[in-house]
């Protein structure tokens, strides 16, 4: 794995060496990471990155020439750069896994160290996890909008950088991709690749026909024909179909067309119907061109006959949202061996953070094992007994209701003990397993791809408490 330790930002390392200056550097803090709502497309998230989360805070050392190159700024002292010689991660980080539905303001990792290195650990940790996170809760909607269909994804040629498709592919398939067409996505995480030729493959030989029947002989068991280079209904559809009969008549079954361009709902429909006359009722139709949750859903609708949908551009790249609103912040302080409870006050109530060292509980109906609501609350609260709880909306605190037969569940799991990885990182498989698991707790409502409901994320009563208390007192 790389060592990404000086993939930070500046003003990281001038606040660390302010606080050695001023012999701050063993004052432990803890910090949340979390995000913030933006439109429909977070009322949830699928968390995603921390595997590569675990892998930096691994690496974390700096080089000699790292050293060397910060020392050249000629903005930080010796004693400074002769602390980073040795620095290395010694805190405690919590988090939640891989493949779990999160909500706005929620802990998705809480991190508790020397202020240092906790400072240190903000930006990396952000952009790794708020990348695949969005990617991941992209790919979550565009696999709702197909409602059952499988999804690959195939997006790298048009990617922000090779990283953006490596991991932007990975986290497509937390989000429920079935495969992807990255090749080194594929080897690194063994996770199913897939993919056709491409137009230029057609184009290359005489006639669209002869470009069918060499592929089928390459292929004869994965035979899946691009079929629009020219004219889909005239020709490329009633070609795949030879092409098809000769197939079957060598003791092979092709897998099926992909449509590219043009009208994909009549033109499926019409292919289908042709597919079907022609004996090959199983012959599957793959689909891909500029798709993204809204194209699939409204394809659907009008009644699109495909099988298989391949989403490149759109989701890779988040398009429609490039970012998500995740944060870093400060939630305590130790004092003389006590968390003392910090809290970032804003004219924006959205922006006033909630305080102190916090666990983050998720309640299930006993029944159906649906989700009925999440619960922020302070590390020493304990809601495992199954006696009966009443939650309230901290914006709208009479809106209450008291959870009666339930079983709850802590989502933030240990990952690093006293810089020790303590945690077992599950393969891309077990996480994506895992994904579709979470997936299915919550109801339909919750997903809607427009004007979805509102889960509750509430806060206990104690931590309400403590938040309106500190927002009082920094007012006086």
């Amino acid at each position: 794995m790389r060592n990404l330790t000086m993939m930070t930002d500046l003003y990281q390392l001038t606040m660390m060496s302010g606080y050695l200056r001023f012999g701050m550097e063993k004052n432990r803090a803890c910090f949340d990471l979390f995000y913030r709502k933006q439109g429909d497309i977070t009322a949830y998230a699928v968390a995603a990155g921390l595997e590569q989360a675990v892998d930096y805070v691994k690496n974390l050392r700096f080089s000699e020439d790292d050293i060397s190159y910060l020392r050249s700024l000629g903005i930080f002292d010796d004693a400074f750069l002769a602390y980073l010689r040795d620095f290395k991660f010694t805190g405690d980080i919590l988090a939640v896994p891989e493949g779990t539905i999160i909500f706005p303001n929620e802990p998705i990792m809480r991190i508790t160290a020397p202020i240092m290195e906790a400072q240190l650990l903000e930006t990396a940790l952000l952009n790794i996890i708020n990348h695949q996170t969005l990617i991941a809760t992209k790919s979550s909607r565009v696999v709702q909008a197909a409602r059952g269909d499988s999804v690959l994804e195939f997006g790298l040629r048009r990617a922000q950088g090779p990283d953006a498709g490596i991991y932007g592919a990975r986290a497509a398939i937390i989000g429920g991709c079935q495969a992807t067409s990255n090749v080194l996505t594929g080897q690194l995480f063994g996770v199913p690749i897939g993919g056709t030729h491409a137009h230029s493959w057609v184009m290359s030989f005489p006639y669209e026909i002869s470009a069918f029947r060499a592929y089928a002989e390459v292929f004869p068991d994965n035979c899946l024909l691009l079929v629009d280079t020219y004219d889909t209904l005239s020709s490329g559809v009633p070609n795949a179909i030879t092409v098809f009969n000769e197939l079957r008549g060598q003791g092979h079954e092709p897998v099926g067309i992909r449509l590219d361009s043009g009208d994909l709902a009549f033109l499926s429909r019409q292919a289908r119907r042709m597919l079907d006359e022609a004996g090959f009722p199983k012959a599957k139709i793959f689909a891909s061109g500029d798709l993204d949750e809204e194209v699939i859903w409204d394809l659907k609708a009008q009644g699109a006959a495909i099988d298989v949908w391949g989403v490149g551009t759109r989701m890779i790249t988040s398009m429609g949202n490039p970012a998500l609103g995740g944060v870093y912040k400060l939630a305590a302080e130790e004092v003389n061996g006590t968390f003392i409870p910090r809290i970032k006050i804003s004219e924006n109530p959205a922006k006033v953070t909630n305080p102190g060292l916090k666990r983050l509980y998720r309640f299930y109906d006993q029944r159906s094992g649906k989700a009925l609501a999440d619960l922020i609350a302070l590390e020493d609260e304990d809601f495992s007994s199954g006696e009966p709880v009443e939650i309230f909306d901290p914006e709208n605190t009479w809106k209450r209701m008291t959870l009666c037969d339930y079983h709850a569940r802590p989502l933030l799991v240990s990952v690093f003990e006293r810089g020790k990885l303590v945690y077992d990182l599950p393969s891309l498989r077990e996480i994506s397993v895992y994904a579709k698991q979470e997936m299915d707790t919550f109801w339909d409502e919750y997903k809607r791809l427009h004007s979805p409901h509102r889960y509750k994320v509430d806060l206990s009563q104690r931590l309400y408490d403590l938040k309106h208390d500190l927002i009082k007192r920094q007012r006086h």
